[in-house]
């Protein structure tokens, strides 16, 4: 950049709120440091019509943790993406939940906030969930999509307890066959995932919402999918799960009965949500299919 204008395009930069290091609502997940490093390939999943969207680069304690999709109108996230961590899978509950000031206002250091214990100003509530929205619904919980059992470093735990990264799940899928796919996948890439594994977690709408005070408030998924890329795994392990890398999917109703987790290949997940989601025919979770980059020539590929 010339000397004479890195002045004014670094304020103009201040002033949209994206400074390197200091934001959380972004352009763009590259626009700070490190954010995009939760993305395979540092980029996100493609074809997403996100014109009405919120890009999120999950702060906490000065560090960006993960990212996420959100949506300010429905008051959930479309998905949330980030890298594995190895862990032996124990779940912490004293983590105070949190919101996203940068939803409301651009000031601020760009850190995920504690819900304070008195009034939270309406502007927030305008642009995301708040606790009420949770308080009396005694069918739902709030769902992770980024779970802490997947995370092993304290902040890199407490990041994930953001109303921001949560959605209405029926209490007995999210205890019961969710729970038990988050450990599945936990286990697997704890024992086969020889690299970094990067995850991107997200759910499906039709138009149910929770209900406060007469007003719409939060948007109940329909379905939760997920999906998972790790190109450098044990090419020992056992066939049953060596078919489920590079990448796998999986999908499952969000409700009381029919919650079965099913697992199937990226590419019809890919096919599914391009029928149900706002995105376009070339929709795709990881950078090229998250095909392994080979370090031999393309006339040799065939010897493989």
């Amino acid at each position: 950049m010339h000397l004479s204008i890195m002045p004014v395009a670094l304020a103009f930069t201040i002033w949209l709120g994206v400074h390197w290091g200091t934001a959380t609502v972004v352009e763009d997940f590259n626009h700070v440091e490190r954010c995009k490093d939760s993305l395979y390939m540092g980029t996100p999943p493609r074809g997403v019509n996100d014109e009405k969207l919120k890009k999120i680069c999950q702060r906490y304690a000065d560090k960006p943790r993960y990212v996420t999709l959100y949506d300010p109108k429905k008051r959930i996230p479309v998905y949330s993406a980030y890298t594995f961590k190895k862990t032996e899978g124990d779940r912490r509950v004293d983590y105070p939940w949190m919101y996203e000031p940068q939803l409301a206002e651009l000031d601020g250091n760009g850190n995920m906030m504690s819900f304070p214990t008195g009034y939270l100003h309406m502007k927030f509530e305008d642009s995301q969930a708040v606790l009420e929205d949770y308080s009396d619904v005694v069918l739902y919980e709030r769902g992770h999509l980024n779970p802490d059992q997947h995370q092993s470093d304290p902040h890199d735990r407490a990041a994930t307890y953001t109303l921001t990264n949560v959605v209405p799940e029926i209490r007995e899928f999210n205890i019961g066959p969710w729970r038990q796919h988050e450990e599945r996948i936990r286990v697997r890439l704890n024992n086969f995932c020889r690299g970094t594994a990067y995850i991107v977690t997200g759910v499906i709408t039709t138009g149910n919402m929770i209900r406060r005070n007469n007003q719409d408030r939060v948007a109940i998924p329909e379905d939760v999918w997920s999906a998972y890329c790790c190109t450098d795994y044990d090419r020992n392990s056992p066939h049953n799960v060596r078919i489920r890398f590079p990448t796998q999917a999986a999908l499952a109703k969000n409700a009381k009965e029919g919650n079965t987790v099913h697992e199937l290949p990226v590419q019809d997940l890919e096919n599914f949500l391009k029928t149900r989601m706002d995105v376009d025919q070339n929709f795709q979770l990881f950078y090229d299919n998250c095909i392994s980059p080979s370090p031999l020539p393309l006339y040799l590929h065939h010897t493989i």
